[in-house]
C-alpha cells in the first residue's frame, strides 16, 4: 500500500516554547511514527525573512528551532528534516509557478489584504512597507508543498487559504503544461481538531506576542519553575474548595497527566489543595516529560555541528525527491535539453486536420471541452466541472461510447445545426488514426 506523505513546516523565527510543543511538535512527532506515513519537516527559514530582518535572531531561530525538535524525539532516520534554504529545487519552482498565479489571486491573500487594509485605516498608501515577499509568500508556500507532492499538510486555519491556493496553482500548471497527466498531487490541508491549545499564564493562548508563554527549554528548570508561579488563579487559600472546571493551570496539568492524574488532581483542589502546591505538582508533571528533553537539547546546543550535518543528510534526501519532479516540470514548459527537431511528414500534416477535442478553463474558475470537426467547424461544446480530470473523463467516454451517451443526460450539447450523426461521423475519422 503507498504511504501517506505529509509535509510540515516551522517558520525560524522565535523560540519554541511549551504552546508550541504541545500544539504543534508533540503531535507531528506523534504522526510521523505511523509506519504508513512519509513524512517531511522543513524549516521555513526563507520565510522567516519576510517577518524578521535580525540575521542574529534567524541564525539563533534556526539551531533551537532544529534542536527542539530533535530533541523532542523527532527521528531523522524516518523522517525527511531540512532547511528550506538548503534545497535550491524551491526557488526554481516558486519562479515557475510564479509564472502561472495570477496577480489578482495574491492581491486576495489574508496576510497581503490584512497589511493594505491596516495602511488605509492609517491613512497611508495601501502598499506603503510592503515587500514582495510578503504578497508572494502563498507562491513560495505553494513551492514548498508541490515540490514533494504530498498528500496531507497540517496546518492551523488560518493557513487553510494558503493551501487552497496552492491547490488552484497545482490545478492552472497541470492543466495547462500537464499533457493529459498530473505533475502535481493537489494537496489537502489536514486541521488537527483534537490537538490542544495551552493557555499562557493570563488565561489566553499561549503567545509571545501577549508575552504569556512558558520557556520548553530555555533557562532549563529555574526558568520553567518561575513562569508557572506567575500563572493567573483567583484568591482562594489552602483549605478552600476550588472549581478545577475553570482554572488554566488544570488545562495545562491534562496537557501532560494521564487521565487518572487529572481526576485526581480534581479531586484534590476541589478538596482545598492550596494553588502554590498545584503549581508545584505542575512543574513536577511537566518535568517529567521535558526535563530528558532539555538534557538532550543543551547538549545538541552544545554542537551545532551535529545538527548541521543532520540537515544536510536531510537536504540530500529531499533533493533527491524534488529534482526528478523538477525535471519533469522543466521539461513541460520547453526548458529540456536542445536536439534536432524532425522535419513534419506528410502523416502529422494530415493529422493537423483531424476532428479535435480541447479542453480549457474559463474565468469563472471551471473546466470546460469542447469538439470539432476536422474544418473546424464547433460540434459540441460542455458544461464546467469544477476539476480538469472531469473533463477528461467524460471525453474518454464519448470517444468509447459514441453519441449515445449524450442522450443519457451527459453534460455537453450539440452546437445548432449539428445533428448527432455528424458527431458520430467526426469520431470515426478521429478514432481511426
Amino acid at each position: 500500500m503507498m504511504s501517506l506523505r505529509v509535509l510540515t513546516g516551522i517558520t525560524t523565527s522565535g523560540t519554541p516554547h511549551l504552546g508550541n510543543y504541545v500544539g504543534a511538535i508533540r503531535p507531528a512527532i506523534v504522526a510521523s511514527q505511523s509506519p504508513d506515513s512519509d513524512c517531511f519537516f522543513f524549516m521555513a527559514d526563507y520565510h522567516a525573512l519576510i517577518k524578521c530582518d535580525d540575521p542574529a535572531r534567524i541564525e539563533r531561530s534556526r539551531l533551537e528551532i532544529a534542536a527542539t525538535w530533535l530533541a523532542a524525539g523527532l527521528d531523522p532516520e524516518r523522517v525527511t528534516f531540512y532547511r528550506q534554504s538548503d534545497v535550491p529545487e524551491v526557488t526554481e519552482l516558486n519562479w515557475l509557478l510564479t509564472c502561472v498565479t495570477a496577480k489578482g489571486q495574491m492581491n486576495r491573500a489574508h496576510a497581503y489584504k490584512a497589511s493594505t487594509d491596516a495602511n488605509e485605516a492609517a491613512g497611508e498608501d495601501p502598499d506603503a512597507g510592503i515587500t514582495m515577499g510578503l504578497f508572494c509568500y502563498p507562491i513560495l508556500m505553494a513551492a514548498d508543498i508541490l515540490l514533494f507532492n504530498p498528500h496531507k499538510v497540517p496546518v492551523g486555519r488560518d493557513q487553510i487559504q494558503h493551501i487552497e491556493m496552492a491547490r488552484d496553482v497545482a490545478a492552472r500548471f497541470n492543466h495547462l503544461f500537464g499533457q493529459g497527466s498530473d505533475l502535481f498531487v493537489l494537496p489537502e490541508a489536514h486541521i488537527e481538531e483534537h490537538v490542544a491549545t495551552l493557555p499562557g499564564l493570563d488565561g489566553r493562548k499561549m503567545s509571545k506576542s501577549y508575552d504569556n508563554t512558558i520557556p520548553l527549554f530555555e533557562g532549563g528548570q529555574k526558568a520553567m519553575k518561575e513562569a508557572i508561579a506567575k500563572i493567573v488563579t483567583n484568591s482562594l487559600l489552602p483549605g478552600d474548595a476550588k472549581d478545577p472546571d475553570n482554572s488554566h493551570l488544570v488545562t495545562i496539568f491534562e496537557a501532560f497527566a494521564s487521565k487518572e492524574e487529572t481526576r485526581q488532581f480534581k479531586d484534590e483542589l476541589r478538596a482545598g489543595l492550596g494553588w502554590g502546591d498545584a503549581k508545584k505538582r505542575l512543574l513536577d508533571l511537566i518535568e517529567r516529560d521535558i526535563a530528558p528533553m532539555r538534557e538532550r537539547y543543551n547538549a545538541l546546543m552544545a554542537h551545532p555541528e551535529e545538527i548541521e550535518a543532520l540537515l544536510q543528510t536531510g537536504a540530500a534526501k529531499a533533493r533527491a525527491t524534488a529534482a526528478p519532479l523538477l525535471k519533469k516540470v522543466r521539461e513541460s514548459l520547453g526548458l529540456r535539453a536542445m536536439q534536432a527537431i524532425a522535419a513534419p511528414t506528410a502523416k502529422a500534416e494530415k493529422k493537423a486536420a483531424l476532428p479535435l477535442f480541447k479542453q480549457f478553463r474559463l474565468e469563472d474558475g471551471l473546466f470546460y471541452f469542447n469538439f470539432s470537426a476536422a474544418d473546424g467547424r464547433l460540434l459540441l461544446q460542455s458544461t464546467g466541472f469544477a476539476q480538469g480530470k472531469e473533463a477528461g473523463q467524460w471525453i474518454a467516454k464519448l470517444k468509447n461510447e459514441g453519441v449515445t451517451i449524450i442522450a443519457g443526460g451527459a453534460p455537453v450539447s450539440l452546437s445548432e445545426g449539428v445533428a448527432p450523426e455528424d458527431v458520430s461521423a467526426a469520431l470515426a475519422l478521429l478514432l481511426a488514426e
